[in-house]
């Protein structure tokens, strides 16, 4: 009764163990150095030579000893990057030439064998890889068997079972990112039943063997025990690198791309007075009267001029201050407001009624990049320009000038003197 409540006992501890292999883990990815979820699930299975020696004492291993065989399997569940749980199931024959110096050779069949044993990892060496190439470990456990003995004089077989301590040392290569080659030498003690215990060389045997492991899951994904944290984080790491490096690349391609489109922008191809971003009309003929939008005005007049001297009064310059002192824009746009178009409407009458020369000299605050500031101030007086245009000055007598932050008349160091530093300034002549 108890016999059979050992092996059911075995049999169920067994089953609940392997009833998780094909479960799902889940774990969330949270970026290239977020969470990571692992194979942690693996089966095996090996073989090997039993022996009655083992290097604790009882003799060295005979040449017959070679066809004591015994083989087995086993599946195993890593907890930790070294610890993991392993269920194992062996069988197989030993025996011996010379049962303890009797001459008498004696034949053990071990019908069945479980244990479970906990496999500590005693290092891991990676070579710079993330999945390791070599992994030295030990072992140490529990487990049930039972055996058969077999003196060649008798005709007698002694059926035992007992409990035995299962422990070992071996190496595991890795050759692929789910597969390891499993080298170990094992030493298991026959603990209880004194017939069970007797059945082998002072109360214990050996097993040298070689298997193959494999692991379970997403083949996409390292083993447990295989990974190497370090190596990884270096393979990271320059992945990260590399990826920077042609961020930065292509941010130096836009660079040179808007700073290429920007010249373009504020070029004259045709040579009317109006920059290529607000010429409506390009390609217009040299000498061509245009409006602010760049295109051609209709029927004009034939001008008369007449050298004169150029005479600016207080009260011209007083229309030009008052459009200055109204001047105002968008926040970071070159667009006028509508509160400033009645005092540049008065400039504009001044340019038509005198025939005056106007230049416009944007400034900006110091307030961003210096290249932003220069686009902006030019693209600022060029606005002026389009409106005193469109409203009938003579294009060719303006010119729109832009100088960024270079000439601040204030501080930048404050509010006020900041605002005093973006400004348009208008000079007759």
């Amino acid at each position: 009764m108890n016999m059979k409540f050992t092996k059911s006992a075995m049999v169920v501890a067994l089953l609940g163990l392997s009833s998780q292999l094909f479960a799902q883990e889940t774990s969330t990815t949270s970026g290239r150095f977020g969470q990571q979820s692992f194979r942690t699930w693996s089966i095996g299975a090996h073989g090997g030579i039993l022996s009655q020696n083992t290097f604790l004492g009882g003799g060295s291993v005979k040449a017959d000893e070679f066809s004591s065989i015994g083989y087995g399997g086993f599946i195993k569940k890593q907890i930790l990057p070294a610890l993991g749980l392993q269920a194992d199931y062996l069988r197989g024959k030993l025996k011996t030439a010379d049962f303890e110096g009797s001459g008498i050779e004696q034949k053990t069949s071990i019908n069945w064998s479980g244990s479970l044993t906990a496999v500590l990892n005693i290092a891991n060496f990676s070579f710079n890889r993330e999945n390791a190439v070599l992994i030295p470990y030990i072992k140490a456990g529990a487990g049930y068997m039972e055996s058969d003995a077999d003196l060649a004089s008798t005709s007698i077989v002694n059926n035992a079972q007992g409990w035995f301590i299962p422990t070992g040392v071996g190496f595991k290569f890795g050759v692929s990112k789910g597969i390891n080659i499993d080298l170990g030498y094992d030493i298991n003690f026959v603990k209880s039943n004194s017939q069970a215990k007797g059945s082998y060389n002072e109360g214990r045997f050996s097993y040298s063997h070689i298997g193959l492991e494999f692991a379970l899951g997403d083949k996409d994904k390292s083993q447990l025990q295989n990974y190497s944290a370090i190596a990884d984080l270096r393979k990271r790491s320059a992945e990260e690198s590399a990826e920077l490096r042609r961020a930065l690349s292509t941010a130096e391609q836009n660079a040179e791309r808007d700073r290429a489109q920007y010249a373009k922008d504020l070029g004259d191809d045709d040579s009317d007075g109006v920059a290529n971003k607000f010429d409506k009309c390009p390609g217009t003929p040299s000498g061509t009267v245009v409006d602010g939008s760049g295109c051609p005005l209709a029927a004009p007049k034939p001008q008369i001029i007449r050298e004169t001297k150029t005479i600016v009064t207080e009260a011209d310059r007083k229309v030009v201050k008052d459009a200055i002192s109204n001047l105002e824009f968008d926040l970071g746009k070159s667009t006028i407001r509508s509160k400033s178009y009645a005092t540049l409407n008065r400039v504009a009458a001044l340019l038509v009624e005198k025939n005056f020369s106007l230049k416009l000299a944007g400034h900006t605050d110091d307030s961003g990049s210096d290249e932003l500031n220069l686009r902006l101030s030019k693209d600022r007086a060029e606005s002026v320009k389009a409106y005193l245009v469109s409203q009938g000055a003579n294009a060719s007598r303006i010119e729109a000038i832009g100088y960024g932050e270079s000439q601040p008349i204030a501080s930048n160091k404050t509010a006020q003197g900041r605002q005093e530093n973006r400004r348009v300034e208008f000079t007759l002549y």
